[in-house]
This record gives structure tokens, C-alpha cells and sequence, in this order.
């Protein structure tokens, strides 16, 4: 014959372990959830039609700079806090102020607007705070937004950048 056992169920390991499962997956989705609500999405844009609009005057930026063989190189020394660039174009008069933004990858509030102004032969050194380890977003445009050079930037990976208008992007 068989005893039967007078203990409680809470007492017994089985019910216990059969209600781990669950449980562990309720505190898997309850910090899933507040991962999920705890900050506002910072890469979706709120007026997206009319951002989609102004795909067209960008394409003709890109024109505009691989047309003028646009490129530029940009250097970031972090000991000593200075981003340092120089501006090639087919024009030797280059002139005027360039407006460069650094976005960061995921949080806008650390985006970084420089106005610059190259010398001469296209060279800038314009002093930088330090520089986050991401992948950064580089926009660079003259002073009356003609032309546009943009590319990513991994840094510290990547030390320095030169971003380029591309050919192909001039013909499509």
C-alpha cells in the first residue's frame, strides 16, 4: 500500500518548479514593457510625409557636391579636444562658412552643430568637446545649402573619415 503524504503542497519542490516557467517569463515581459515605454523612440519623425518630400532637394544637393568634386576629410584629435578638417572641391575659390553636424546614433540631444570656416587651401580646426564612442552620422554643408557631403562615422574606430560625393549619386 501506499502512504499518503500529509504535507502542504508549498512544501513539495514540484508546484514550485512548475511555476518558475511562468514566473520567470511575467518578470521577462514586465521589463521588456518598461524597457519599452520608459523613453520616447528617438528614431522615429514625426511629420514623415514631409520629410519624405524633401528626399528630392537632398538628391540635388548631392548633385550640386558631385559636381563640384566635392570631399572632405575630417580628424579628431580627442587628447587635445580639436576636429580637424580640410575641404576639396574643382573650385579653388571656396569660401564662406561651412555648417557641419555630427548626429548621434540613437540619442539627438548629443547631436553636435559647428559652424567652420576653412582658410584658403579648405583647412579647419574647430575645438570639440570629447567625442562619445558611437557611430556618428556626419552631415556637412556650405553656408547656403547648395551642396551636402554626408557619411557614417565609427568612432573611435575609425579615427579619421573622408566622405566624398559619390558618382552614381550624381546620375540617379
Amino acid at each position: 500500500m501506499h502512504t499518503i503524504s500529509a504535507t502542504p503542497w508549498y512544501r513539495e519542490r514540484w508546484p514550485w518548479l512548475l511555476m518558475a516557467g511562468p514566473a520567470a517569463v511575467l518578470a521577462a515581459g514586465c521589463y521588456t514593457g518598461w524597457l519599452a515605454f520608459a523613453q520616447q523612440d528617438a528614431l522615429v519623425v514625426g511629420d514623415y510625409y514631409k520629410r519624405g518630400k524633401a528626399i528630392n532637394q537632398d538628391l540635388r544637393r548631392d548633385r550640386t557636391a558631385a559636381a563640384l568634386d566635392a570631399s572632405i576629410a575630417l580628424r579628431y584629435d580627442a587628447a587635445h579636444g580639436v576636429l580637424h578638417g580640410r575641404l576639396a572641391t574643382r573650385e579653388t575659390a571656396q569660401g564662406g562658412a561651412l555648417q557641419l553636424h555630427l548626429a548621434h546614433a540613437t540619442q539627438p540631444e548629443k547631436d553636435l552643430r559647428l559652424l567652420v570656416r576653412p582658410d584658403a587651401a579648405g583647412r579647419f580646426a574647430v575645438p570639440l568637446p570629447l567625442l562619445e564612442r558611437s557611430r556618428w552620422t556626419v552631415l556637412v554643408e556650405d553656408e547656403r545649402r547648395t551642396w551636402r557631403l554626408e557619411g557614417r562615422w565609427h568612432w573611435p574606430a575609425e579615427r579619421q573619415i573622408t566622405l566624398t560625393a559619390l558618382e552614381d549619386q550624381a546620375h540617379s
